[in-house]
């Protein structure tokens, strides 16, 4: 495996490849979800690229970027049994300079529910994998549905500026009570992580609701917010796959998302119906 920190280094490799690439972008802290990613990127490419950088754009003033896990030795142990090509490890001074060219994501989407409570996030997060996405030319990228508005919006810069590359949506990861694996998961309390399990568990009972035929969006909602009661609930949403607000589930056209949080950490889940 080549660990290359520079954006020259990454360049220069990537010109010499005319194999198919893979590639997973990363903030690190790396768990069973990103292996997950990691491992179908493996069988679904020849050369397998993955980054970790953590990037300062996509963070409010007030979020967590100076205490975000960093474990780049397991990290990188985790990318050499998992047959990673290339890990990509660039420093800050690397990929930014002064004075920026700005990505703007667009409003209608990027402005509701995640961008709602962290204005200005998903430029970042759309101007760093733009970035990324130049220096690494992949043919496939992977992301999870966790994260499933900037999926979307990424899907959707993929489709607006013409790129040739395909997005493949993975599925979330769980571990085996429930919980949906994030970095910051490593935050939570042995009490907190057992008030987490009521994200998964509000999902349940809305998928046991749709199975019964109830789809009206109200009535699901009224029923996943009892479930998390004593959580602090930033929303509960049930929207299309484009984002738009639905009043009933639309098989194969719904996702019904969650953000909470419990002390300090603010955690995410959903459910693609």
């Amino acid at each position: 495996m080549k660990i290359l920190t520079t954006t020259k280094q990454l360049q220069d490799y990537r010109k010499d490849i005319n194999q198919s690439i893979g590639f997973v972008p990363t903030m690190g802290a790396l768990h069973n979800g990103h292996i997950s990613l990691i491992k179908q990127a493996r069988t679904e490419n020849e050369v397998l690229i993955v980054s970790i950088f953590v990037n300062p754009t996509q963070f409010l003033a007030h979020e967590d970027l100076s205490t975000y896990p960093s474990k780049n030795e397991a990290d990188i142990k985790i990318c050499e049994l998992a047959n990673v090509d290339v890990l990509f490890m660039p420093n800050i001074n690397d990929m930014y300079t002064q004075n920026e060219l700005q990505i703007k994501a667009p409003v209608l989407k990027s402005y509701i529910l995640e961008g709602y409570v962290r204005p200005g996030h998903f430029d970042g997060v759309l101007q760093i994998v733009l970035k990324l996405f130049n220096l690494t030319n992949p043919t496939n990228a992977y992301f999870g549905k966790k994260d499933a508005q900037q999926l979307s919006l990424i899907k959707q810069m993929t489709n607006n500026l013409f790129l040739n590359i395909n997005i493949v949506e993975c599925e979330i990861i769980r571990d085996e009570d429930g919980l949906a694996l994030s970095s910051r998961n490593a935050y939570l309390s042995k009490e907190e992580k057992l008030q987490a399990l009521l994200l998964s568990q509000s999902l349940r009972i809305a998928t046991q609701m749709i199975m019964n035929k109830q789809i009206n969006s109200i009535q699901i909602k009224e029923e996943m917010t009892k479930t998390l009661n004593g959580l602090e609930i930033e929303y509960i949403e049930i929207v299309s796959r484009d984002f738009t607000k639905l009043t009933e589930c639309e098989i194969k056209n719904t996702i019904i998302l969650i953000a909470v949080k419990i002390g300090n950490t603010r955690l995410i889940d959903n459910l693609w119906i």
